[in-house]
């Protein structure tokens, strides 16, 4: 396998991860409410939403992660490309 097809294979699969990652955050964050539960008879609810957000909070630097990567992986293509035409005109 060539360069070119291997860079925009391992560009690709980033984008898929993050893809997967940013409909998973959303689907699990869809059940959060932003609220202050006050009642004492509301404890499951609290519980639930404690739940939710520590699964929230630990998946957030892996999707900021795959984000960073993915963003570096866009740069060096198009800084690839860019190499690719001043070699050329010279």
């Amino acid at each position: 396998m060539t360069f070119v097809p291997a860079m925009w294979t391992v560009w690709a699969v980033l984008l898929v991860v993050s893809v997967i990652l940013k409909l998973y955050v959303s689907r699990l964050g869809r059940d959060e409410d932003d609220e202050v539960i006050l009642l004492e008879s509301s404890e499951h609810l609290r519980n639930e939403q404690a739940a939710i957000l520590s699964q929230l909070q630990r998946i957030e630097p892996i999707q900021r992660a795959f984000l960073w990567v993915l963003g570096a992986a866009s740069l060096f293509v198009v800084a690839y490309y860019v190499h690719d035409m001043i070699s050329q005109f010279r």
